[in-house]
């Protein structure tokens, strides 16, 4: 077989990965009622490891037990009994030889389901457009989340460290901070949500201010082995069309605050990972992550990379990961057929995504299955 970009080695803050696919964050609703993670979930996790997939993200998890929440059943590390429940996906994922990262996630103005008795918040009062999912769990239309007063911000912050801190003692091998699709430290970032009047409002740099803030706070509180990554897009949940109205001076701002601030990778996602999409540029969101990043923060691109040929156009255009979804759902051995020259799997909705989000016994193995 010729040399394939897709199985080279890299070392991410000093953490080996043995190859350049990894599984992306995506949303499910399978942990319990109190957010903890379950057995379920660890057969399901340590599925796409032993597949091949040399780094896995979890899915969005709620950080604190105020207003974070995104949705019934999200899984969580605003408590530790819910990090003491994740210790079992860390542990069966690391039994394969894959390391681990909790995507930590503050819904914002999205959420859609809160347990803990709480509305949302945003930077700035706004109701997201459209109407809740009911795939997630809600119907009708979003409320008008709350801004975010000083108080609340410092409240914010202090519950993404908190919840680092919970996935550092859980095992966990690094978190990305959730700065895309449209939740809460992506709302800072996007002009057209945020219209604050201080030093988080206005200009690029200002709305790129708190993300960064959050990210350095976790990069402080973590060890140094830790991995701290975020992840970064245009186009929201809501929205997926959007993008920022002043293009690269956004991206050029966010991805230098990020770096500053101590990001060992920035993550950049979109509707097609291959094709420029920001305003006034010709540029893909990661080309412009490689320019505006500092050197040693590697740039992880996602979006339309199910299809190998895509995913190495994605490495060759400046790249130093990848991610999956789609791809993965369809094939949780997606790194072991692409090595085997094997073929692909289309992904089936009625296995995945019917009638909710919530984990099917077909993605699921069974117990002691290998």
């Amino acid at each position: 077989m010729r040399d394939d970009p897709l199985f080279e080695s890299f070392e991410l803050n000093g953490l080996p990965l043995d190859n350049r696919v990894g599984l992306a964050p995506m949303t499910r609703t399978s942990a319990t009622d109190e957010g903890h993670a379950t057995e379920r979930m660890a057969r399901y996790y340590a599925s796409f490891a032993r597949g091949g997939f040399s780094f896995l993200l979890t899915e969005g998890v709620h950080p604190d037990a105020t207003h974070s929440q995104g949705y019934p059943n999200q899984p969580g590390l605003a408590t530790d009994d819910q990090a003491d429940s994740w210790a079992q996906v860390v542990d069966a994922v690391h039994a394969e030889g894959s390391p681990i990262f909790a995507q930590l996630m503050h819904a914002g103005a999205q959420a859609q389901g809160n347990r803990y008795g709480r509305g949302p918040v945003s930077p700035s009062a706004y109701r997201p457009p459209g109407e809740m999912s009911e795939l997630y769990g809600g119907s009708g239309e979003f409320p008008e989340a709350e801004a975010l007063d000083a108080d609340g911000l410092a409240e914010v912050k202090a519950g993404f460290v908190a919840a680092a801190e919970r996935a550092v003692d859980a095992g966990f091998d690094g978190v990305e901070v959730h700065a895309a699709n449209g939740y809460l430290l992506h709302e800072f970032v996007d002009p057209l949500v945020n219209d604050r009047d201080d030093e988080y409002g206005g200009s690029p740099e200002n709305r790129a201010r708190f993300p960064a803030e959050v990210t350095a706070a976790i990069d402080e509180a973590t060890p140094d082995g830790f991995v701290v990554g975020v992840r970064a897009s245009q186009g929201a949940v809501t929205d997926e069309e959007r993008v920022w109205p002043d293009g690269e001076a956004t991206a050029a701002a966010l991805f230098g605050a990020l770096s500053d601030a101590g990001a060992d990778y920035v993550h950049v996602t979109g509707g097609d990972a291959t094709v420029p999409e920001v305003p006034d540029t010709d540029r893909t969101l990661a080309e412009l992550a490689l320019e505006h990043a500092v050197e040693d923060v590697a740039v992880i691109a996602n979006g339309s990379l199910g299809d190998p040929e895509n995913a190495r156009a994605a490495l060759a255009d400046g790249a130093d990961l990848i991610t999956l979804g789609t791809g993965a759902l369809a094939n949780h051995d997606w790194p072991d057929r692409v090595r085997a020259d094997e073929p692909l799997d289309d992904l089936d909705p009625s296995v995945v995504f019917e009638p909710d989000a919530s984990l099917s016994d077909a993605e699921v193995p069974a117990p002691g299955d290998d």
